[in-house]
Formats: C-alpha cells, structure tokens, sequence
C-alpha cells in the first residue's frame, strides 16, 4: 500500500480508538460543512443581513465549487474507509481530494471574517479552519493530504477574490449590462470546456485499484456533481447581474420584514429544489443531466433574482431608485 495512504489510516485509527467520546462532536462540525448547509446560510446573508456580502460569498462559494468538483475527478483519489470500511463514521460518495468541507470553510469563514473585522469572528474562524479537517480525518472521510489541498483551494480562491475586489471590481461594475451578463456566462462555459477537456485526457477510471467496486457511485456523483457546480454557477451569475441593473434591493427593514424575506424565499426555494427533483427523472442519464442543469440554474436565479424581485413587489423590502439610462448589448 501507498505509504501516504497507510499513513492516513493510521492517523484514522489512533484517533478514533483515543478519542472515541469526540465523534459526535465532529460530526456535527462536519454538518456545518455541507453544501446544503452554505445553500441555506447564504440567501440568509444575501437577502437579509447583507447584500454585497452575501453576493460576493455566494459567488465564490459556487465558483469554489466548480474548481473541487472538478479536481475530485480529475484526481479520482479513494477515501479512507474504501481502504478499511471500518473506519466510515460519516456519508460521503464522491472521490476525495480536494477535501471540500476543508475548501469551503477556508473560503466562507475567513471572508466573514475580514468582513466583520472582530477579534472574536477571527477566533471562531480560525477555530472552525482547524476543526473542520480534523473532523473529515476523524470521520474516515479523508487523508491527510485530502485536507491540506482543500484548505490551500479555498485559500487561493479566497485570494484570488480579493485581489478581483481590489483591482478589477469597480472596472467590471461599470461596464454595461450585456458586457456583465456575457461575463457571468462565460465563466461558467469555460470551465464546462475545461471540465470535458480533462475527461478526455483522464480517460476511463482504473478498476484494478483495491476501491474498484466504489468507482461506480463516485464517477455518477463527480458527473452529476459537476453538473450542479455549473448550473448553480451559471444561473447566480446572470441572477446577480439582473439585480444589480433591474431590481437593486435594499436589505434595510425592521427584523420581521427580514425574517419574513428569508422565510417567504427559503420555502419557494426548497420547493423549486424538492419538487423538481421529485418531478424530473435520474435516468437516463442524456436526460437526467440537462434537467438537473435546469434544476439548479431554476433555483439561483430564484434566489438572486426573482426573489429580490418579489420581495419589492409585495413591499418586504426597498429598492434603490432607477439609476436612468443604461446601455445594454
């Protein structure tokens, strides 16, 4: 056996035997690092704490999303417990590196907190950095190595948004709308061509590797992964551009017409991601993929676009005044 994966099973052992009481604990740390979870807490910000800060995390939260769905394929590494099944403690399909709770906590937490600038959000922060891949270790869903990439792939995108907020944002909010929109859609088609590119090169999966019989469920979850990925990404990036020209909502208002925002948004929210998924089929897959980009592109633009557009209709929240004329392509 590789010695870096035998050493991330024993690292695996040693703390499950030492620390058994601690696996409660860190599954609930895990739970906080799941994706429905960020898809829950992020309209939150953006429809009721703050805008600006909720558009911009939920945009690198989404693009992040692109860059690990794609590198777990591109990778096709095991998880721990398809070395030794004894050792799974939390549900995971996909392939492992890079560690995408480890990714997301990097990214989400510490832009909070460079956000808020509190001594006490930076704790919890960095509290939360170091948790959460000790957590996935803990857990039997990830080495050590899984962990190290995600938390180095949340720090580059985190960066690399700060730089494009501090050079290139102001540049970009001025250009006019179809320039933004072809932008926003752009980016996501782009990264599908990169995506394919990949596959190409990677070709078919090993099944000679001790994890054969796991390949199955985690090439299914990486396509239709990465399928999410681009829709989500795809529909909040027109929805954004849409709002900031054609709705421009405020987030001001007494904590009922918050509260009632985020409940009103958070339902037609789950319903368009329930019911749809409900209604269109798993397969075929020629099918099932297009309607599951469907699915998702449906559900941001609601929450970046139409639902800031209702919110105005039925006067739960402001808008800024119509700005005037505005060129579009």
């Amino acid at each position: 056996m590789d010695p870096l994966y035998q050493f991330g099973l024993d690292a695996i052992h040693w703390l499950q035997s030492t620390l058994p009481q601690l696996e409660s604990f860190f599954k609930f740390i895990s739970t906080l690092g799941l994706e429905e979870f960020y898809l829950a807490m992020l309209p939150l910000i953006y429809w009721s704490i703050h805008k600006e800060a909720g558009r911009a995390l939920a945009y690198i939260f989404l693009l992040g999303n692109v860059f690990n769905n794609m590198l777990k394929h591109a990778f096709r590494e095991p998880r721990p417990f398809w070395l030794d099944p004894t050792l799974e403690r939390f549900t995971d399909y996909g392939y492992g590196i890079p560690s995408g709770h480890s990714q997301f906590t990097v990214t989400i937490y510490l832009f909070i907190a460079t956000w808020v600038r509190r001594r006490w959000v930076w704790f919890l922060a960095i509290l939360m950095v170091i948790l959460m891949p000790i957590s996935r270790i803990y857990l039997g869903s990830h080495f050590v190595q899984d962990v190290v990439a995600g938390l180095l792939l949340g720090s580059l995108v985190l960066i690399g948004y700060l730089i494009w907020q501090r050079r290139y944002m102001a540049r970009f909010e001025k250009r006019i709308m179809g320039q933004r929109l072809l932008t926003a859609v752009a980016v996501p088609v782009a990264l599908t061509a990169v995506y394919l590119i990949i596959l190409l090169i990677i070709g078919e999966p090993d099944t000679s590797v001790p994890w054969a019989s796991y390949i199955p469920v985690a090439e299914l979850d990486s396509i239709e992964g990465m399928v999410t990925a681009v829709a989500t990404l795809f529909g909040a990036g027109v929805g954004l551009v849409l709002e900031r020209s054609r709705i421009r909502f405020l987030v001001d208002g007494p904590i009922w017409q918050r509260a009632l925002r985020y409940l009103l948004g958070i339902l037609v929210a789950g319903a368009i991601w329930a019911g749809l998924g409900q209604l269109f089929p798993d397969d075929p897959l020629w099918l099932a993929l297009p309607l599951r980009f469907l699915r998702y592109t449906l559900l941001t633009l609601w929450v970046t676009y139409y639902a800031p557009w209702l919110f105005v209709k039925v006067k739960i929240a402001q808008a800024k005044p119509d700005p005037g004329i505005e060129m579009t392509l």
